[in-house]
């Protein structure tokens, strides 16, 4: 099954494509539309979803961890702007908070997990915070780390939060019996 790639930037999409090509990214179809116009139905039959996936970075990193390119899992860097001390920090009035419109996707489509960053500091632990809330109430096991970059051989220190979200396995295993049996019933 392909993979799916969400990135608006057509630069961007042309490298993902490139390195899909080149072998060095799971194969899969790039999608240039905003993750706003994205609906779930457009998301069936991706093992894998990236949103805004830039260069492939998570594909690559999921790969790199030993995670084959046929487990279900969703990537989702959401854009920092609005959390970063760097721009305007408008947070959740700035239009380019997609959080709402990633979770909307993830609350629908009940990935089995989904893997995230954002910028740490003040405003990106606020944000987490409501991030957990969020995926919580979904009943998702959630976590995260506050790594520096240098701490994987970059030249500088940049905080990064890292997330990872599961859903509950036995609501996980009840959602796949359905799709099997809706699938079947397809079938006949």
């Amino acid at each position: 099954m392909p993979a799916y790639y969400n990135e608006i930037d057509p630069h961007a999409a042309q490298w993902l494509r490139n390195l899909i090509a080149a072998g060095h990214i799971a194969p899969g179809d790039v999608d240039e539309r905003s993750i706003v116009e994205v609906q779930p139905d457009d998301l069936r039959g991706y093992q894998q979803c990236h949103f805004f996936a830039g260069i492939g970075g998570w594909s690559y990193a999921l790969r790199l961890a030993g995670i084959s390119d046929d487990r279900p899992v969703w990537t989702g860097s959401c854009p920092c702007q609005p959390f970063s001390t760097a721009g305007k920090q408008r947070g959740c009035e700035d239009e380019r908070h997609l959080w709402p419109t990633f979770f909307r996707l993830i609350r629908e489509c009940r990935p089995a997990s989904v893997f995230g960053e954002q910028v740490a500091g003040v405003n990106g632990l606020a944000w987490i915070d409501h991030v957990f809330a969020d995926l919580e109430d979904e009943n998702y096991a959630v976590g995260a780390a506050d790594l520096p970059a240098c701490g994987a051989g970059a030249p500088h220190r940049r905080q990064r939060l890292f997330w990872v979200a599961n859903a509950n396995r036995s609501e996980q295993q009840t959602r796949d019996r359905i799709a099997r049996t809706k699938r079947q019933e397809n079938v006949r």
